[in-house]
């Protein structure tokens, strides 16, 4: 491993970048679908492309690349992949889903009654469509190809 340009673990760099680069776009494609600049976008979760998806495939191609596609290690990165993208689609976005219904209600009472139940709202883009889950995937696969 080694000749890595920012932490000296090249494989950390790739993922690294990888995960600036994914939630970069999610600005970018933030300016073309809100019609304006939102850099909140940078650090939020959720929405296009899948940070965590770009990352974690990062991780298992660049340890398969350095490591062979029979290691042990690249087991484990795929296993662990496959649960972060899972994890994506299923637990985080019921959450999400529950969240925005939390909000309803509770904005529904503040309305009823007068008074806050909460200081503000919950979030509720917490995970992601399987389709920007693919295209988290497909970044990380390919940037990481291209780098390593």
């Amino acid at each position: 491993m080694g000749n890595g340009i920012i932490f000296g673990n090249r494989i950390f760099d790739i993922v690294l970048l990888v995960l600036i680069i994914a939630q970069a776009l999610k600005v970018i494609i933030g300016l073309f679908t809100e019609k304006k600049i939102n850099f909140r976008r940078f650090l939020d979760t959720g929405n296009m492309p899948s940070s965590h998806t770009a990352s974690v495939v990062s991780l298992a191609t660049a340890v398969g690349m350095e490591t062979g596609m029979q290691s042990p290690l690249f087991a484990v990165s795929v296993v662990f992949a496959v649960v972060v993208m899972y994890d994506a689609t299923g637990v985080r976005r019921a959450a999400g889903k529950q969240a925005a219904l939390l909000n309803k209600i509770v904005d529904n009472i503040k309305r009823k009654e007068g008074q806050a139940l909460l200081e503000e709202n919950l979030k509720e883009l917490l995970g992601h469509t399987p389709m920007e889950v693919f295209w988290g995937a497909l970044l990380g696969f390919f940037v990481t190809l291209i780098l390593y």
